[in-house]
């Protein structure tokens, strides 16, 4: 069931249930168990505190782009802004970002829709049947025209989690530690 929320075109979608949010949680147990670097960087961890506890939350999500030159991994909010993990780090930054072996605190930003737009119709550009498989998964015809990218963009919020420069640093310690002992004779 989906409803037209009023004023700016979104779509609420009923939040996911019985199996299919078994198997949405599956990653997380990946995780937990230290198998995280089998997702590889096309997921990350995302460690978050509830809005109303204030304890520790974790959701795993599929990554949209690394942007190399930002340092940022960009991750899309299917459910909108009705998801908890969303609702969550819109109350409170997101505590850390695990993606494999890596982790570090993020800063976050929410993008804006012409950068929904920009990343979706990259993504669509890159991975058809995926964005199509996507959007009739959402629920939002999807046929790759513009129109349909612009009604996706809508429907859908995008956040990107980016290092910050102290842990750039420590990344960059720990790399020249690593090689420093490997190159010992």
């Amino acid at each position: 069931m989906e409803t037209a929320s009023p004023g700016d075109g979104t779509v609420k979608r009923p939040r996911p249930r019985g199996v299919v949010r078994l198997v949405a949680r599956l990653p997380v147990l990946a995780y937990r168990l230290r198998l995280g670097r089998l997702l590889g960087g096309r997921f990350i961890l995302v460690r978050h505190r509830g809005r109303k506890t204030g304890k520790l939350r974790q959701t795993v999500l599929e990554v949209v782009r690394f942007d190399r030159e930002r340092c940022e991994y960009i991750v899309v909010s299917a459910w909108g802004e009705t998801a908890d993990w969303f609702r969550n780090i819109e109350r409170q930054p997101a505590v850390e970002v695990q993606t494999g072996r890596e982790r570090f605190r993020p800063r976050q930003r929410f993008l804006d829709f012409d950068e929904r737009l920009a990343e979706l119709e990259s993504y669509a550009r890159e991975h058809p049947s995926a964005a199509r498989t996507i959007g009739r998964w959402l629920g939002v015809p999807f046929d790759g025209s513009p129109e349909a990218t612009a009604s996706l963009a809508r429907s859908v919020r995008m956040v990107a989690f980016r290092r910050t420069c102290q842990d750039e640093g420590a990344d960059q310690a720990s790399f020249q530690r690593s090689t420093a002992a490997t190159t010992r004779p």
